[in-house]
C-alpha cells in the first residue's frame, strides 16, 4: 500500500469506506511522514515496548509504531474507521485494533499482562476537545506508565509547560507539573493536516515521576485549591479561594499570613510548592 501521510490516499480510503471526517470526534489526519516519525522518534519506541496509541485514524502512526514497538494496542472510538484500520494495519501483526471511547476504556483489562512485564508507554494524536480530561486521567491513574508523547493544540502543549507569572500558567500546569517531568518536543503546523484545524499543534512529551514532584500531606486538598485559585483567574488569591473553597475567609487569611504570601497576590504568581504549603496550613482544619 501507498503511504497513509498521502493526501490521495487518505481520501480513497475514505471514499471506499464512505467516511466523512467526524467534527465531533475531532479527526485531523496527518499528511506529512516526517512528522509521524518524528513523533515516534520523540516517544522513545524500543523494541520491547507496550504502546498503548489514542485515536489511530487510519493507522498512519499505528504502521511506524508496529515497526519499533514489539507490541501496539490502538484505541480508536470511531466504529466506522474500524474496517479501515483492518485493511491498512492488515500486515502488522504485533498491533490489537480495539474500538471504544478511551476515557471509559478499562485500559488495564485491554492491555493484560503485558502492561506488568513491558515497558508502558502512550502515543496520540489527541481530540483537542478532550485533551485535558485524556491527559490528567492517565496522570491521576496508577498505571505503570513510562512515559506520554501527545501531539496536541500548541495552546494547550504550552500550558502544560506554564511558568509562574506567564500568561499560559494556570491549574493545568501545576496539577500536571505535579506528576511529570514534561518537555515540549517540536511545532506541528496546521497545513499538513486533513482537514487542516484552525490552530497549529505541538507534540510534548510527559515522563510520569516515581513520586509526585511535590510533598503534600492531603493531595486532595492540594489540587482543589490549585482549581480554587485559578477559576476567577483575575481574581486575587484570597477572594478566589474564599469563593471557590469552603474554608472560612478569616481561616485562609490567618493560613495566607502563615505562609507568609499576600492575600492579594492573585494564583498565577504562585509556584506549586507554594499551594503546597496552603494547603498543607488548611489540612489542619479538615478534620
Amino acid at each position: 500500500m501507498e503511504k497513509l501521510t498521502s493526501p490521495r490516499v487518505i481520501e480513497t480510503l475514505l471514499k471506499k469506506y464512505d467516511i466523512h471526517f467526524n467534527k465531533r470526534f475531532g479527526q485531523n489526519f496527518l499528511t506529512d511522514e516526517n512528522i509521524v516519525n518524528k513523533i515516534a522518534n520523540a516517544g522513545e519506541i524500543d523494541a520491547g515496548d507496550l504502546v498503548l496509541e489514542i485515536g489511530p485514524g487510519i493507522g498512519t502512526m499505528t504502521q511506524v509504531l508496529s515497526e519499533h514497538a514489539r507490541k501496539v494496542v490502538t484505541v480508536e472510538i470511531d466504529k466506522k474507521l474500524i474496517p479501515v484500520l483492518n485493511e491498512t494495519l492488515k500486515d502488522c501483526k504485533n498491533v490489537e485494533i480495539v474500538q471504544g471511547d478511551i476515557l471509559k476504556t478499562n485500559v488495564r483489562e485491554i492491555l493484560g499482562d503485558d502492561i506488568e512485564t513491558m515497558p508502558f508507554k502512550i502515543i496520540a494524536n489527541l481530540p483537542y476537545y478532550i485533551t485535558t480530561p485524556i491527559i490528567m486521567g492517565f496522570l491521576e491513574s496508577d498505571l505503570p506508565i513510562e512515559s506520554m508523547t501527545f501531539l496536541i493544540q500548541k495552546e494547550v502543549g504550552e500550558r502544560l509547560c506554564g511558568e509562574p507569572g506567564t500568561k499560559a500558567y494556570g491549574s493545568l500546569s501545576i496539577v500536571a507539573q505535579f506528576y511529570a517531568d514534561i518537555k515540549i518536543d517540536f511545532n506541528v503546523p496546521s497545513h499538513v493536516f486533513i482537514p487542516k484545524p484552525k490552530v497549529d499543534s505541538i507534540v510534548v512529551t510527559l515522563k510520569k515521576l516515581a513520586t509526585p514532584r511535590i510533598q503534600c500531606d492531603n493531595k486532595k486538598l492540594f489540587l482543589s485549591i490549585v482549581k480554587a485559585s485559578f477559576l476567577n483567574r483575575r481574581k486575587t488569591l484570597i477572594n478566589g479561594l474564599t469563593m471557590n473553597t469552603h474554608f472560612d475567609k478569616e481561616v485562609l487569611l490567618q493560613v495566607l499570613e502563615e505562609c507568609g504570601i499576600a492575600p492579594g497576590i492573585r494564583g498565577e504568581m504562585l509556584t506549586g510548592k507554594d499551594f503546597a504549603n496552603i494547603s498543607n496550613h488548611l489540612n489542619k482544619y479538615t478534620a
